[in-house]
């Protein structure tokens, strides 16, 4: 059992899935025990997910840190991160993109982006907010430099794609694979495939398919 946040992090830069020092120095920063419930205490640390309720969990770290890597958002970026939960993610993006970044997190479920929101409220964010999805996935019309799904696709959501900016990048599970995408033109696509993972079901009131 791991019981620290320096012990987590000690444990995967050993694993080889940490190697960023803006990663490293954020999940420093926002340790996890300020998105887990109370009752999990003894938990906080272990490298797994655990529920936050609502048939919802808070990512494994290894998953997390994967999925950080994979992403690469810089300082000043704009993101979007889908699927915000408890918030521990969002926290974590809008500390490595800084103030001159943004971050929206969007969450379907209302008590979870209350406990986000309120989770939020433990650091001096100005530039990080958790907003209640809607219908569509994503927010269609606003463009973002990277855009984190912590939640299954049955299949390629392409209106994703729409919201990147060029030079941007998408990553996202689908079915049982995470899928890192970079937008490197307004017609093409670069797509790299990580399997062996599973997440909760991505959820929404649109169509997945581009039409």
């Amino acid at each position: 059992m791991l019981t620290s946040n320096e012990i987590l992090i000690e444990h995967l830069i050993w694993t080889e899935v940490l190697k960023s020092p803006r990663i490293i120095e954020a999940l420093k920063k926002i340790d996890r025990k300020y998105f887990v419930p109370e009752s999990l205490n003894e938990y906080i640390y272990n490298d797994a997910p655990l529920p936050i309720g609502k048939d919802q969990t808070i990512s494994q770290p290894t998953t997390v840190a994967i999925m950080l890597e994979l992403l690469d958002a810089k300082e000043g970026d704009s993101v979007l991160d889908i699927g915000s939960g408890s918030g521990w993610t969002t926290a974590v993006l809008g500390f490595i993109v800084g103030q001159d970044g943004h971050v929206t997190g969007l969450e379907r479920i209302d008590a979870l982006v209350d406990q986000g929101q309120k989770n939020l409220k433990q650091f001096t964010f100005k530039h990080v907010d958790i907003l209640h999805n809607g219908e569509e996935l994503g927010l269609p019309g606003k463009m973002f430099d990277v855009i984190l799904v912590s939640a299954s696709a049955p299949e390629i959501p392409y209106q994703l794609l729409d919201q990147l900016n060029i030079g941007g990048t998408l990553v996202i599970p689908v079915r049982n694979s995470i899928f890192r995408f970079k937008k490197l033109s307004s017609t093409e696509i670069q797509k790299e495939e990580y399997p062996g993972f599973v997440f909760v079901p991505l959820i929404y009131g649109g169509s997945y398919a581009r039409t």
